[in-house]
């Protein structure tokens, strides 16, 4: 693998596990160095073992403690709001205990990550690119995901504002919106044949998303690539919301 991103550094939150780790894998692959945000110590261990990534615990649902890893984490040239939870609930059964967890960590973390790094690059003089991760969730309705498809709407809704206020200062900000991926979190869900097999069969490949084929295209988003593309959702999902 070349190193495309030899001499820069992303952040990556909620990188340890899932697409978050499959970033950090593809990215150190490609020569980049990575910061690793996460709240579990142990995938944070294993992140810095297996490619020297700079570890930061910190649970992005407390926006203090938000920004004081964006701060400890220091200048870098890129970012990716991948940090991601989801309650199970449907519109007549809706916490707000759901609500919180749901959007504290999907919309209002992302939004306080990209801000500060995006104070950081404008005072070291601009340039740099965000990616958000988003879902299919916030264009197609699913059963008892109100909450999050209300968190990964709104943060499209976001990347459109942040390319529009931040393209002056040379900072790209795109969103990729997976299909169904089976990450950890996604299993909980999906799982189920009955759930499952529904699903599997509007996608004409016949089959969900690897995390490796749903970090490349970040990797794609963020690199010299993708120069000119920004404001854009790009979505990772076999073709499912072609059809």
């Amino acid at each position: 693998m070349t190193d495309t991103f030899s001499g820069k550094t992303v952040i990556i939150t909620g990188a340890g596990k899932g697409i978050g780790r499959a970033c950090a894998e593809v990215l150190a692959a490609r020569g980049a160095s990575i910061v690793a945000m996460a709240r579990t110590q142990s995938d944070l261990d294993a992140l810095a073992t297996g490619f020297g990534a700079t570890i930061i615990k910190v649970d992005l649902a407390d926006s203090t403690a938000a920004r004081k890893a964006m701060h400890k984490a220091g200048p870098s040239d890129y970012l990716i709001n991948c940090a991601g939870t989801n309650v199970l609930e449907s519109v007549l059964e809706m916490t707000e205990d759901g609500y919180e967890a749901v959007m504290g960590i999907n919309l209002r973390a992302a939004l306080i990550c990209a801000q500060e790094f995006a104070r950081s690059r404008v005072n070291a003089g601009g340039g740099g690119a965000i990616v958000n991760v988003t879902s299919i969730a916030g264009h197609r309705g699913f059963v008892e995901h109100m909450c999050y498809a209300a968190s990964k709407a709104g943060l499209e809704g976001a990347t459109r504002v942040m390319a529009k206020e931040l393209g002056p200062h040379g900072i790209r900000v795109n969103a990729i919106a997976p299909t169904i991926t089976m990450t950890e979190l996604a299993a909980t869900t999906w799982s189920d044949p009955a759930k499952a097999d529904p699903m599997m069969v509007r996608h004409p490949h016949g089959r969900f998303a690897e995390v490796e084929e749903v970090a490349r295209s970040i990797a794609l988003l963020l690199g010299d690539d993708a120069s000119f593309v920004s404001g854009a959702v790009l979505p990772v999902d076999g073709g499912f919301l072609a059809v």
